[in-house]
């Protein structure tokens, strides 16, 4: 069973930075891809990076292409996503999750353990 622990959210105003971290805990880190999803208040969960277990493979949802970098250390068992030019519309909870295998993904259903969630929240 893997353990999943957001950490670093928060408020901040409209073009910050913020970068968001989750510890990882109860299997091989490097074994399992990495994601970071967000759902914001009356919408769905939507996809906003991806890693693999190597962390040679990353993918971006367009909406934050350029902007962020999902990145992972994994001697620290973390992945973090990097947040640049944040905007209003950026505001969510923001969840990682780690999939079954050692891949990339992009589809919420290929993860397999989610974290609790942690609030950002942009202001303009």
């Amino acid at each position: 069973q893997v353990q999943l622990v957001e950490s670093g959210g928060g408020m901040v105003q409209a073009g910050d930075s913020l970068r968001v971290s989750c510890g990882a805990s109860g299997r091989t880190f490097s074994s399992y891809g990495m994601g970071w999803f967000r759902q914001a208040p009356g919408k769905e969960r939507e996809f906003v990076a991806a890693i693999s277990g190597s962390g040679d493979t990353t993918y971006y949802s367009d909406s934050v292409k350029g902007r962020f970098t999902i990145s992972r250390d994994n001697a620290k068992n973390t992945v973090y996503l990097q947040m640049n030019s944040l905007k209003p519309a950026d505001t969510a909870i923001y969840y990682c999750a780690g999939a079954a295998n050692r891949w990339a993904r992009v589809r919420p259903g290929e993860y397999v353990y989610w974290g609790q969630g942690t609030q950002v929240t942009v202001s303009s």
